[in-house]
């Protein structure tokens, strides 16, 4: 089993990167083994509505430029997702709403029944809402959202100073362990598979 993570910071080794790290070794100790992508400061597309990957039914997103591609083939090999970002004016980082939007709906397949959920770190406010946005997206996936003790935010302002934050830290432990312990369940021999859909049924209220 393995959970692929995305830092959605600019920045390397930043408060993102220690609190999704966290999560990594607290994975580990249970027995599950994790990747972490990072975002990095390249730009990222935007969907443009094109619907091509739709057409072309091989979840992959027509843009090929950035990092949506590569992880569609990730999420082959992996059984979660975990995302974090910095909050930015009480929302995720922008380049990562556009990766995450792509993704999803190019690779839908890839995604759905899945585990997930994100990870909002901050500096004072603003993280309940970035955190509902980030994980918004997840339940039009039909993915399960994994909690914790609280909700999943770590602050820290300056580099190195979400370490400080002792429960926000606690917070990531339970998190990893929620997710292993779901994990372990959906994977086990006495897992009941995931309940058949209903053909979707859109309604549009302009008629």
């Amino acid at each position: 089993m393995k959970v692929l993570l995305i830092n959605g910071s600019a920045r390397r080794k930043g408060n993102t990167f220690l609190a999704l790290n966290e999560i990594a070794e607290q994975l580990s100790k249970n027995g599950i083994t994790s990747e972490m992508v990072q975002l990095g400061t390249k730009p990222t597309r935007g969907c443009i509505a094109c619907l091509q990957c739709k057409r072309n039914g091989n979840n992959r997103c027509v843009f090929d430029d950035d990092l949506c591609n590569t992880i569609n083939e990730k999420m082959r090999h992996c059984d979660a997702l975990i995302i974090g970002s910095p909050v930015y004016y009480g929302q995720p980082n922008g380049a990562l709403l556009a990766l995450t939007q792509r993704m999803l709906y190019s690779g839908g397949a890839l995604y759905k029944g899945k585990p997930a959920t994100a990870v909002a770190v901050c500096r004072r406010g603003g993280a309940t809402a970035a955190l509902q946005t980030m994980n918004m997206p997840f339940q039009l996936m039909n993915m399960p959202i994994v909690p914790s003790q609280y909700w999943n935010i770590v602050y820290g302002r300056d580099e190195g100073e979400a370490k400080k934050d002792t429960e926000g830290m606690q917070t990531m432990r339970t998190l990893a362990d929620n997710m292993a312990w779901l994990l372990k369940n959906i994977h086990s021999e006495h897992a009941v598979p995931l309940p058949e859909r209903e053909e979707p049924q859109p309604m549009n209220f302009i008629r």
